[in-house]
């Protein structure tokens, strides 16, 4: 049996989380303003728990990106495939990451795509060089480490 997974990121932010990690990886923000007027409609989600976000009714809590080219619930807005799920706690990030990402450049752009990350918020915390090979330690803007080779 094959199991449909996401990856779950505790943010501060995961509005801001999420734009910057649709950005980056050129991933989609999901829209789930249909479900959402939905149930608002219905009264079985309170409006409250919504806010606005790229111009329409989002999850105030948690909010995803998925790949363009994955399918997706029309009904819903979530996607069926590669996805990455923001969702709020209280706490700051304290620790160093479990869990990461890895970012994949074409030859000879890593570079470059170090560059675009900071421009979109990112920070260098290292450069790795082995005998395995040359990677960017990166940290997103909530401190979470990811790798750009």
């Amino acid at each position: 049996m094959t199991l449909h997974w996401k990856l779950v990121i505790d943010a501060i932010d995961p509005h801001a989380q999420a734009d910057f990690w649709a950005k980056a990886l050129g991933y989609l923000v999901e829209d789930n303003s249909p479900l959402i007027e939905q149930l608002l409609a219905h009264g079985a989600a309170p409006p409250e728990a919504t806010v606005e976000s790229h111009g329409r009714r989002a999850w105030r809590d948690l909010v995803a990106v998925r790949h363009p080219d994955d399918a997706h619930d029309e009904r819903t807005g979530t996607g069926l495939g590669r996805r990455l799920l923001f969702h709020r706690v209280p706490e700051v990030k304290t620790g160093k990451n479990r869990l990461h990402i890895d970012l994949h450049t074409a030859p000879g752009d890593m570079e470059a795509e170090t560059a675009r990350l900071e421009a979109l918020g990112a920070a260098v915390l290292g450069r790795v060089r082995e005998p395995g090979g040359t990677w960017v330690v990166m940290a997103d803007p909530e401190g979470n480490e990811f790798c750009v080779h």
